[in-house]
């Protein structure tokens, strides 16, 4: 399926406009400025490109030719000056043929939470800040005399309570908006994403999950308007009419409350829910009626409070359903551990400046680094030797580390060749 999907991205990279002027003297396809950008995001390798030019030179052939079909390879220059008049939304219906192949395949058939819906996540995400570079997609922040120019996204991932593994989706951009005065924020960003994709995903059988900052109610309507169901983070701080509301019913008792002692692999915990139906989110005749749940977990010997939480959502609540309701909820903690850090600190460098550009550069190579980390993802779930060779090496950065130094040296006619060769080379058996 790998294979599949470099295809589709091979395909899609052709297809994508080409602002320069016509001449004779053009050098390099659009194809090949994308296919060289996306290789180093997917054998993270800022060098990969130059180790590829010299095994050229050296041995007549390439592995940037064999593994990803760049036919010429542009120096990093040439590839930021062609690839920085393209917008993203270029690579929006690549994101969902990716996502249409998972489905098909039933990768996420199990990637699943609460009544089998699909759980989205959706958080920002901040991938570059400086005092001195700026592009004019950048939000512009000001402190005093001091100015800074930044740029940030809405990553939705797909995530699952029992699922390592995240599958990210098409992101939206924080960024200004032709007709706007008033600057570009998370919460509309998400909103935008709502209403442009969410009718990519099954209807009333996704879950939009999401931290206090989208727990308000013109999304939530937005969520419902979009035939989605929501479980929010719900801070007392910012809804004083509902905490309001759940003070006076605890107050005369008619909270309803369950208690589960769970085994979690090291120790008893006591998860304590507390829970409620049809109370006003906001203040006001039209204030939107939500459900509310909170879960307290102690350690059962010692009484130490490991979590605590609340949620709103428009799931029903009940003994039987209250504690799946909050396990679906907390899967939004993925999004945090298996998306934004493993971004930013295993490889893939989020934070990192490949290149700003005047236009879009910068929001295109963060799109092609979150297209290499969704095929990441697809390969060591889907491809049995990558699977081996990966268990075998011990841990992710490894694993990559070896075919970083592999491509430089040696020449591979094709994935395949690669991971075979590694699975004689650990002398384990071959992949059935």
């Amino acid at each position: 399926m790998f294979q599949a999907l470099l295809t589709l991205c091979r395909e899609r990279f052709a297809q994508l406009p080409d602002y320069r002027k016509p001449s004779p003297n053009l050098q390099y396809t659009i194809q090949d400025a994308a296919l060289s950008a996306f290789a180093v995001f997917l054998m993270q390798s800022p060098s990969f490109l130059a180790h590829q030019r010299d095994m050229q030179r050296r041995k007549g052939r390439n592995n940037a030719n064999s593994l990803f079909g760049v036919h010429r390879i542009p120096s990093d220059n040439q590839i930021r000056n062609i690839l920085d008049p393209i917008a993203p939304a270029q690579l929006s219906e690549l994101f969902w043929q990716i996502y249409g192949q998972l489905d098909t395949a039933q990768l996420l058939k199990a990637h699943t939470g609460f009544a089998g819906n699909l759980l989205c996540a959706l958080d920002g995400v901040q991938y570059f800040s400086s005092q001195a570079i700026s592009c004019e997609n950048c939000t512009r922040f000001q402190h005093d005399e001091t100015v800074t120019y930044g740029h940030s996204l809405i990553a939705p991932v797909l995530v699952a309570p029992d699922a390592p593994s995240v599958f990210n989706l098409e992101p939206e951009f924080i960024q200004p908006q032709d007709g706007h005065d008033k600057q570009d924020c998370e919460l509309a960003a998400a909103k935008r994403w709502l209403k442009r994709h969410a009718q990519c995903l099954p209807a009333e059988r996704t879950t939009i999950l999401g931290d206090d900052l989208l727990c308000h109610q013109p999304f939530c309507e937005a969520v419902r308007a979009a035939q989605c169901n929501f479980i929010l983070v719900c801070l007392p701080e910012s809804h004083t009419t509902l905490y309001t509301e759940i003070a006076l019913l605890a107050q005369v008792g008619l909270l309803d409350t369950l208690s589960q002692q769970v085994w979690n692999g090291r120790h008893y915990e006591t998860r304590t829910y507390r829970y409620t139906n049809h109370v006003p989110l906001r203040s006001g005749a039209d204030g939107l009626l939500v459900n509310w749940c909170e879960v307290t977990v102690t350690h059962s010997q010692t009484g130490e409070q490991l979590y605590y939480n609340s949620f709103v959502t428009n799931f029903a609540l009940r003994a039987d359903t209250v504690a799946e309701v909050v396990r679906s909820g907390r899967a939004r903690w993925k999004t945090e551990n298996e998306n934004h850090n493993t971004l930013k600190n295993r490889g893939y460098h989020l934070e990192h400046n490949f290149g700003h550009g005047r236009q879009f550069l910068s929001m295109l190579l963060v799109s092609l680094n979150l297209l290499a980390f969704l095929l990441h993802t697809v390969l060591l779930l889907t491809d049995h030797t990558a699977q081996q060779v990966r268990t075998a090496l011990g841990s992710y950065v490894t694993f990559w580390g070896d075919l970083r130094t592999l491509t430089r040296y040696l020449y591979f006619q094709s994935w395949a060749q690669l991971f075979d060769f590694m699975l004689t080379q650990l002398e384990l058996a071959s992949s059935p």
